[in-house]
């Protein structure tokens, strides 16, 4: 059975692919961040559909948790020059739905 916001947390960690390198280039650190925070999404959405009552919550929670330090994560990089805001257009705009989703599942 489909699972969209799965399907749009993997999309959004492809995504990431051309940025990283760009980001890795001026700071490794920050992009490491990015390589940690951005994959939970995905399992953290996967494992809480397979759990039930708080326990589902928790790990849906948790990927939103993780959504937003993805996006603070892209924020720092345009902030320092790393990146460009067009070239993270369609990052934010699955982080966003991302987001919009796991607040449906936990409310």
């Amino acid at each position: 059975m489909p699972f969209d916001a799965y399907e749009v947390a993997l999309e959004m960690v492809h995504s990431l692919r051309d940025l990283l390198p760009r980001i890795r280039a001026q700071n490794p650190s920050l992009a490491t961040q990015i390589e940690r925070a951005a994959p939970s999404v995905p399992l953290n959405l996967s494992e809480g559909r397979r759990r039930g009552g708080k326990d589902r919550q928790y790990h849906w929670r948790i990927a939103a948790g993780s959504t937003e330090e993805t996006r603070a994560a892209l924020d720092v990089a345009e902030a320092l020059g790393y990146v460009e805001p067009e070239a993270t257009a369609r990052t934010r705009s699955l982080l966003d739905r991302i987001l919009a989703m796991t607040w449906r599942m936990t409310h």
